[in-house]
Parts: structure tokens; C-alpha cells; sequence
């Protein structure tokens, strides 16, 4: 048998697998990608735009085999928060205009980002931030879909405001419209639960689109979306007006879909499969962003759902993204008008049920149970989105993030060594102590904010010893070169412990600089056994 038999058949299999996953994702991605249009309220061709050229672009650039990129909830979510701070929110033209120029600006930053190698900038946000961000965009977007799925009109900029005009307004509900949007987050939700791998929101736009053909109701008061126009999108440079008050929302924009699509690409990432490169995928979703701005797409990213899909569906390769691109050009060049009696009720039901999904009350009982402190983080952040917009609540969590990160730092753990080898919390009892010597060790890095704060807790430790602590010995072996300010605060420390009749010794790291420290009794030693040893020969 020709060795090269084995390999075709492996490839035939592969490409197999590859088409039946691209097909499956897009029966997920067409509905999605519309359905998030819909949420940054933009005519809903500009979502399935997203789905078309970024997808093509990251398939041949990205490190990840599964990553499926087009457009997500959270990235929709801020590019509506962009649009109503353009004051484009209410003209749908000036609307598509506004955010072809925020994806350009957003593959620029992630494309930046990337030459300079920042993927670094990937833990800017912590999990407790991202957790809160989600639950407060979910009920954002949710509460934004409120007039659609009721037939009301509904004002307000934001979740209080708008869900106050609801309740204001329930007498003038459309009874049709109402009935439409329940019985399609009913259906969803009881699809999702008893035969999860059918994709649901497909099943669900076009249900709703054959109820709408069949009753006539769009004659009869309820609202469909514009006309889809047939046909792929011509290139076309983006317009560069007002670019400059856009930048932040790009930056916040770019942040996110690099954080959603990198840990989607790092959840589904197999175990046979190449490690994701992190600035690569910067360059990735910078060049998918860019190119989608030239062909009218909104901002890109990638979508953990519909990686998912991808994955389980048995894709191997990026060609399944290319399978689902196809389906995309079918979708715009040949089905599009069947979209022309899709019902706003049935795509703002889309919506909040895939906006449910980020309301992951399980990670937020996680929070409580690990940390307190992350847990107010993350009830911060999604306050900070449902009473302003996502970009300040990211803002307001993030802010808080690190004012608690620095406050941990500034007050890092120490332990002190018992004679039996084992380590204890400082600041708690320890029965059992190395007579003549405090052996002591800090457990995070020691910088200028928490120098003088350490210093002090070891004094206090010297002090409650005092009438047999006659050494102060620091394991210094996983702390960094000391600046400055750690240095003069190690001389303060020295002096103190002198005049208490205390020497200073020094265990691991490099040797101090007596000239440095001012301290030229400081006895260093190599190892903190060593350290011990010499104490016991005394």
C-alpha cells in the first residue's frame, strides 16, 4: 500500500469533519450575528458583514483551529454605547457609518497593540471585573430589547430608565407582538434545554419568519426589520470623521474582543493543537477588523458560543470557518429576502435569551465563595454599566481592580518559621518559636508602597519576642533587587532593630551593599539554612 494513502484518507476525513462543522456553526452565526446587530442598533446586513470578511481574515492569520470570529453581544453592546455617544443612534444610516469608522479604529489599536507586542494586556481585566461586566451588559441589552418584544415605545439611557418607561407604558402593549416574542423565548429556552445541539436561534428565525408569511402580521401591527439587501458588500474606505472622540470606545472595543476571543481560543483549544500565540492574535483580529471596515462590517470578534458550536461539531481546522464564510455568501446572495418578514419581536427574543446567558449567577457565587472583595468588584462593575454605559462600568471595575490589587500588595503576608521547619502567619499565635532568633519570610515582593508597612510588622514581631529575640533573620530568596525606597526603609529597619540589641541577617538574593544600606553589621548569608546553621553554633 502507498505510504501516502494513510495521510489522504486522514485528510479527506478532516476536511469532512471541517465542512459539516463550518455548516453547523453558520446555522448559529447567521441568526447571532443579525440578532447582535440588532443589539448595537444597526441594520442587521452590517452583523452578517462581520460574519463574512473578518471570519475569512482571522481563518488565515489567527493561531487558534476552532476560534469562530464574527461579533459578540459584549462587543455589540459597546459599539451601541459608541453610536449614542455620537448621537448616530437614531438615524440608521448615520448609525452603519459610525461603526464601519469604530472597526476600523478597533483593528488599528488591536493591530498596534500587537506590533508592540502588548498581548500582555489580555489580564488588564480580572475575572470578577469580567464577570460583573457580563451580568450588567446582559441585563443592558436585555432591557434594550424591551420595546420590541412588547410593541411599546420604550426611552431611557439606561437599565433603570428604560425599564421604568416599560412599566410605564404596559397598557400599550401589542398583544401580537407579545404573544410573538414569548412563544419564541419559550421555544428557545425549552430547545436549549431538552436538544441543545439544535441551533436554536436559526429554528427560531425561521419559525418566526414562516408565522409572519402565514398570518400576515406585518399588516397587522407588528414591526419587521429592514429590508435585507441582497447582494455582498462592495468595498468602500471607511470615512474618518470624528474618529478622534471615537478612540476610546475603539480601545475599549479592542480590549474585549481580544479578551473573548483569546479565552475562547484557550478554552477550546485541543490537546494536539499548537499553543495560541497571543500577539499573533492581536495581528489576527487587528487584520479582521481592518478588512471588515472596508466591506461594512461592524466590530469583530471572537464568539465563545459559537466556538463552541464550531468545536463540538468536530472542527479541525480554520477551513470549517471558511465552510461557514460560504454559507454567510449564500445567505446574502441568495436567502436574503426571506428575511423581509422577520419580526423585530423575534430577533429582540433572540436577543434576550442569548443575553441570559451572561448573567452567570454560578460565577458570581463563585466570586463569594473564593473572595469577598472580588465579589463587590464585580457588583461594582455591572452597576457601573447598568447606571452609565459598558465603557465606564469596564472603567469603574477595572479602577477598582487595581486600588484592591495595590492594597493586597501593600499589605503583603508574612510568615514566621516555628523550630519544626513549618511556616505560620505572622499575625496570628505561633506556639512554637526558634529560641534567640525570628526567622521571617514575606510572601509577596517588596516594593516602595509596601516597604514601611512590612518594616513595622517585623519591629512588631521583634518586639512581642523581646525577651528572647536577639536575631531578626529575612529569607530574602524570591525577593527582587530592592530600589531606593526599599533600601532606605532597610536602613530604618536596621537602625531600629539595633537599637533594640537585634542584629539584621539576610538570607538569599544578592549580598546587600553595606555602603548602600549604611547597615556594614548586616551579616548575609547564601542560604537560609546556612543562615540557621550559623545561629546554632553561636
Amino acid at each position: 500500500m502507498d505510504s501516502s494513502e494513510p495521510r489522504d484518507r486522514r485528510s479527506h476525513r478532516s476536511l469532512r469533519a471541517d465542512a459539516i462543522a463550518g455548516a453547523t456553526t453558520a446555522a448559529v452565526v447567521v441568526p447571532q450575528a443579525m440578532a447582535y446587530a440588532a443589539i448595537a442598533g444597526l441594520p442587521v446586513q452590517l452583523g452578517l458583514y462581520a460574519a463574512l470578511v473578518p471570519m475569512a481574515v482571522y481563518a488565515a492569520l489567527g493561531t487558534s483551529r476552532t476560534l469562530s470570529v464574527s461579533t459578540t453581544s459584549t462587543v455589540a453592546a459597546l459599539t451601541a454605547t459608541a453610536l449614542v455617544a455620537a448621537g448616530a443612534s437614531t438615524d440608521p444610516s448615520a448609525a452603519a457609518g459610525v461603526a464601519v469608522t469604530l472597526a476600523l479604529l478597533t483593528g488599528v489599536v488591536l493591530a498596534l497593540a500587537g506590533v508592540l507586542r502588548l498581548g500582555a494586556l489580555a489580564d488588564l481585566i480580572s475575572v470578577p471585573v469580567l464577570v460583573g461586566f457580563k451580568v450588567g451588559t446582559g441585563l443592558v441589552i436585555a432591557a434594550g430589547q424591551l420595546g420590541k418584544v412588547l410593541g411599546i415605545d420604550v426611552s431611557g439611557d439606561n437599565f433603570f430608565e428604560k425599564v421604568a418607561s416599560t412599566l410605564d407604558h404596559l397598557g400599550d402593549v401589542d398583544g401580537r407582538t407579545a404573544t410573538l416574542s414569548g412563544l419564541t423565548i419559550l421555544g428557545l429556552v425549552v430547545v436549549g434545554r431538552v436538544a441543545p445541539r439544535v441551533p436554536g436561534p436559526l429554528l427560531a428565525v425561521g419559525l418566526g419568519v414562516i408565522a409572519v408569511g402565514a398570518l400576515d402580521l406585518g399588516s397587522k401591527g407588528v414591526a419587521l426589520i429592514a429590508p435585507v439587501p441582497t447582494g455582498l458588500p462592495a468595498p468602500e474606505l471607511p470615512s474618518l470623521t470624528g474618529s478622534g472622540a471615537l478612540l476610546p470606545a475603539a480601545g475599549a472595543i479592542a480590549l474585549m474582543a481580544f479578551v473573548e476571543s483569546t479565552s475562547a481560543a484557550r478554552t477550546f483549544r485541543g490537546a494536539q493543537d499548537p499553543p495560541v500565540n497571543i500577539d499573533r492574535e492581536l495581528l489576527a483580529l487587528g487584520g479582521a477588523n481592518l478588512a471588515g471596515s472596508v466591506f461594512g462590517a461592524m466590530p469583530a470578534a471572537g464568539g465563545l458560543s459559537q466556538t463552541a458550536v464550531n468545536e463540538r461539531a468536530g472542527a479541525r481546522s480554520q477551513a470549517a470557518a471558511l465552510v461557514t464564510v460560504v454559507a454567510v455568501v449564500l445567505t446574502l446572495t441568495v436567502l436574503a429576502p426571506l428575511f423581509d418578514n422577520l419580526a423585530e419581536a423575534t430577533l429582540g427574543a433572540v436577543v434576550i435569551v442569548a443575553a441570559a446567558g451572561l448573567v452567570d449567577t454560578a460565577a458570581l457565587r463563585r466570586l463569594a465563595v473564593v473572595r469577598r472583595a472580588e465579589l463587590v468588584t464585580a457588583g461594582v462593575a455591572g452597576l457601573g454599566v447598568l447606571t452609565w454605559n459598558t465603557v465606564v462600568g469596564v472603567g469603574i471595575g477595572v479602577a477598582l481592580s487595581y486600588v484592591l490589587l495595590l492594597r493586597f500588595l501593600g499589605k503583603p503576608p508574612i510568615s514566621v518559621q516555628a523550630p519544626d521547619g513549618r511556616w505560620r502567619d505572622l499575625d496570628r499565635e505561633v506556639p512554637q518559636r526558634r529560641p534567640g532568633i525570628v526567622v521571617a519570610r514575606v510572601g509577596l515582593p517588596v516594593y516602595w508602597a509596601s516597604a514601611r508597612g512590612v518594616a513595622e510588622r517585623l519591629v512588631a514581631a521583634v518586639d512581642a519576642r523581646a525577651d528572647e529575640a536577639r536575631v531578626l533573620l529575612l529569607d530574602w530568596t524570591n525577593q527582587p533587587m530592592p530600589g531606593s525606597s526599599v533600601l532606605a526603609t532597610g536602613a530604618d529597619l536596621h537602625e531600629q532593630l539595633r537599637r533594640r540589641d537585634v542584629a539584621l541577617w539576610i538570607a538569599g538574593g544578592r549580598p546587600p551593599d553595606a555602603a548602600t544600606l549604611d547597615a556594614g553589621d548586616v551579616r548575609w548569608f547564601a542560604s537560609l539554612d546556612e543562615a540557621v546553621a550559623a545561629h546554632g553554633a553561636r
